[in-house]
């Protein structure tokens, strides 16, 4: 987060505490009369999407990695990250992860296209658009990433919709006999041979890019959900789940 999107992100906690009493504990579940009031004000909002929030008068709205909060009369929404100042957490992006962490957690391995190295140590998920430079930066480096012991798990995502010859050629991908073959070609801009088949996977994988909240591709989404936004290189992206499979450790050893 940059300083100037910190500070922005500040101002709005601070303003949702001013407007509650205290801090809440978790209150439970939202009555199932509530959810469905609140839910209603909504044309894609589901009464599942309504929880509670840490704040006196006010719930979560989540669906997917999109978080806002709605003041328990229905009358104010507010969209941004809830920070707890005290701890210096981010609310917001908390939810955001485990959001993302259990959609890419429902998706088996038929349903993507996985480059896996003999030993895999980690494994990510890669949404990636044929045309796109900077994922086909990444993929002309998928041997470094396997030697590095990361297993990438890519969904196709073609950033222009339906209408788009990336679309399309998604699609074909999809139906050829090899996989990951025909992935690499289209990526060199080759031909490949593919047949009719149900591609319907390509629709899927764009509505669970949006569900996780993709900003462009390509997008890295980590095995506990947290999204990197953009091409990481091979040492960078190892490094970066090293430290992370570190953190956990550090934590067990001080409690």
């Amino acid at each position: 987060m940059t300083q100037t999107n910190f500070k922005k992100s500040v101002v709005l906690a601070a303003s949702l505490l001013a407007m509650s009493t205290a801090w809440s504990a978790d209150g439970g579940e939202v009555p199932a009369e509530e959810r469905e009031r609140l839910a209603g004000l909504f044309e894609t909002i589901e009464p599942e999407n309504i929880k509670t929030s840490p704040i006196d008068g006010w719930y979560t709205i989540q669906k997917g990695s999109v978080v806002a909060y709605i003041s328990e009369d229905g009358r104010y929404l507010l969209q941004g990250d809830l920070i707890d100042l005290e701890t210096q957490v981010n609310l917001s992006e908390a939810s955001r992860t485990d959001s993302r962490r259990d959609l890419m957690a429902k998706l088996g391995d038929d349903e993507v296209i996985a480059f896996s190295p003999e030993e895999v140590k980690y494994s990510v998920s890669v949404f990636t658009d044929v045309d796109c430079t900077y994922c086909r930066r990444l993929h002309s480096q998928i041997e470094q990433y396997m030697a590095n012991g990361i297993e990438v798990r890519y969904l196709l995502y073609p950033r222009g919709g339906p209408a788009s010859a990336a679309w399309n050629t998604s699609e074909s991908v999809w139906c050829a006999k090899d996989r990951a073959e025909a992935l690499t070609l289209a990526k060199l801009g080759r031909e490949f041979d593919s047949s009719d088949c149900d591609a319907s996977i390509v629709q899927q994988h764009y509505v669970l890019g949006q569900e996780v909240g993709l900003a462009g591709t390509p997008a890295i989404v980590l095995e506990d959900g947290e999204l990197i936004a953009g091409y990481l290189p091979p040492d960078a992206l190892k490094a970066r789940l090293q430290q992370k499979a570190v953190e956990p450790e550090k934590v067990s050893a001080s409690q």
